[in-house]
């Protein structure tokens, strides 16, 4: 019987998001079958505050947007992006 390792994830989060749960970063440890909206789950269950986060937000993994169905990998960069606004 083999056990796979946990993957690590460093996770930030900008703006809003990062006001609504208190911290702009935050390190996940997660099964190697991981996807972005496992993550994004697993960060509005954890974090205080986290439920204030959306669904579904825009996403990018190691600074290149990725649907929720992105696979994850050991080392990655999630970031949380907020909607932008301007003019």
């Amino acid at each position: 019987m083999t056990t796979e390792r946990p993957i690590e994830i460093q996770c930030r989060l900008f703006a809003r998001y990062a006001e609504v749960v208190g911290t702009d970063r935050a390190t996940l440890h997660l099964p190697p079958t991981a996807t972005v909206a496992d993550a994004v789950r697993e960060l509005r269950e954890r974090l205080p505050g986290g439920r204030a986060l959306p669904e579904r937000p825009l996403v990018a993994v190691n600074q290149a947007h990725a649907r929720s169905t992105q696979p994850l990998t050991d080392g990655d960069e999630l970031a949380l992006l907020p909607p932008l606004a301007g003019g």
